[in-house]
């Protein structure tokens, strides 16, 4: 018993310090791990600072993008005024290819889903001014193509762009 009990004495001062290095290595874990977090979380918010904006901005030129190119704003701005309704056409499709290759880079800070809506509607703009020109007589002239693209529009009652935009708000208002 006396064996024992010196042994238990002699133990008992290791097995303390064994305790105590191990209640501190498991507390220099859970710093180290705060801190690692705390490293993360700081990083995050550095990034967010520098790439929230960017995001909100390509939103900002997509909407633009997507007003640009909606008919009654590009006929406006792109006057058939002394073009045969060919040359207008050509200047049309021109002018919409531009401004889609201007923003092409856009895509990378929103959805696949709504980037393909934004392709779509540039289709439907196209194919509308398309098959509005395909339908005027041979010796037309750029108005006419404005006024016949205009009145299809009107007839159809819809503006081939508003879906776009307003899908690309309602992503830039989930994220934003």
């Amino acid at each position: 018993m006396m064996n024992s009990l010196a042994l238990l004495f002699t133990l008992l001062p290791t097995l303390l310090i064994i305790i105590e290095a191990g209640v501190f290595l498991y507390i220099l874990a859970k710093h180290f791990q705060n801190m690692h977090q705390t490293r993360l979380l700081n990083v995050r918010m550095k990034k967010d600072a520098v790439v929230l904006p960017v995001r909100l901005h390509a939103y900002e030129r997509v909407v633009l993008l997507l007003e640009r190119i909606t008919p009654s704003n590009l006929l406006l701005r792109v006057s058939g005024v002394g073009q045969t309704a060919a040359d207008y056409h050509r200047v049309l499709l021109t002018e919409i290819r531009n401004e889609f290759n201007h923003n092409m880079s856009q895509q990378v800070y929103m959805s696949d889903q709504i980037w393909q809506q934004v392709k779509q509607t540039r289709e439907e703009v196209v194919n509308l001014i398309n098959k509005t020109y395909q339908e005027m007589p041979e010796n037309a002239r750029g108005n006419d193509l404005a006024k016949r693209i205009l009145e299809t529009i009107l007839v159809e009652e819809r503006d081939p762009t508003a879906r776009a935009i307003l899908a690309v708000k309602e992503e830039m208002r989930e994220i934003f």
